[in-house]
């Protein structure tokens, strides 16, 4: 194998820590790249940043078809989470370009995640810490979670780790999915409901769909006024699910309770109407980022590379486009 192919690694956290899982792409001849910005690239600096690269272990930078007409060299794009939304899939394959992703490794971790911003708003966690980190002291009554109604729209395998922690916990879960399992859902005594009772009744509202050009704006302003006074709206999937100015109102206005949101329409959100809410628990996009979902999304990332370099499929289950592999190198 050839020293002169590249591995561009563009997720930046990866390069800010030991990451052994690497180790496995320099004994089989890789140069692995770091990009050095701490950032999401731009398109115009993705285009700067890929000549000579072989494959990316892939964040959420834009793959368009000014990207892949740009290079000559690009096979694979792994990538490094589950969410395909950025990348131009048509253009890929007609590039060659192979997309493989990395189901399956991370939705235990973003579960806990969205979990964990679902109990920080139940009991109202970042304003009592203020509190007191101010020199303050008093207490409160917040909502708690026991016994209490959490709504899952999308019961796939984040949805379905989400429903098993609330469960734990005695809650009552409701799940919306256009095509449920329904077996699963009977197993795990879930509800399986229509998304205008889910909104209705439930206490949080948990989002775990994939982000569209069908599901762009999905919580818009008539679906918040739906949903009731006391609820917290969960938002660990993709910022674009939401119209953030209708739920800015909503929140403003106390139309809904709060918010836990990891994810935005534009990351970072500099100023955005939401960074001043009192109402609002953020995270940055971090929910599957624990030390687990880290090992096994590189290690996923680094099996479709080799497998790709050896002339390969890395899996039905893990590539988007299969018909790549037939598709001319990029001209």
């Amino acid at each position: 194998m050839s020293n002169q192919r590249k591995v561009l690694v563009l997720v930046h956290q990866l390069g800010e820590r030991p990451a052994p899982y690497l180790d496995r792409l320099r004994d089989a001849g890789f140069e692995i790249v770091h990009p050095g910005i701490g950032r999401r690239p731009s398109e115009q600096e993705l285009i700067g940043l890929l000549p000579g690269v072989y494959a990316t272990i892939a964040g959420s930078e834009p793959y368009t078809e000014r990207v892949f007409a740009s290079t000559q060299a690009l096979r694979i794009i792994a990538r490094f989470g589950v969410g395909y939304d950025q990348i131009d899939l048509d253009a890929a394959t007609r590039h060659g370009v192979t997309v493989a992703m990395a189901f399956g490794t991370n939705h235990e971790s973003v579960a806990d995640g969205a979990f964990t911003l679902l109990c920080a708003c139940a009991c109202n966690l970042p304003a009592k810490h203020v509190l007191v980190a101010g020199g303050g002291w008093g207490t409160s009554f917040h909502t708690g979670i026991w016994r209490k109604t959490v709504g899952v729209i999308g019961l796939g395998r984040i949805g379905k780790a989400l429903a098993r922690r609330c469960r734990g916990f005695d809650m009552r879960v409701l799940a919306y999915d256009p095509l449920p399992d329904q077996a699963y859902a009977v197993a795990n005594g879930i509800a399986l409901v229509s998304l205008e009772t889910l909104l209705e009744t439930a206490d949080f509202v948990s989002l775990h769909i994939p982000h569209s050009a069908q599901t762009d704006g999905f919580i818009d302003a008539a679906k918040l006024r739906l949903m009731r006074p006391g609820a917290f709206l969960i938002n660990t999937a993709r910022g674009p699910l939401v119209d953030e100015a209708a739920l800015y109102d909503a929140l403003r206005d106390r139309r809904i309770a709060g918010a836990g949101l990891d994810v935005f329409r534009h990351e970072p959100p500099t100023g955005s109407p939401l960074l001043g809410l009192p109402n609002v628990v953020l995270t940055p996009h971090s929910t599957g980022m624990d030390d687990t979902g880290e090992v096994a999304m590189a290690n996923r990332c680094v099996d479709s590379i080799l497998a790709v370099a050896r002339g390969e499929s890395p899996g039905a289950e893990y590539v988007l486009n299969p018909s790549a592999h037939a598709a001319p190198a990029s001209a």
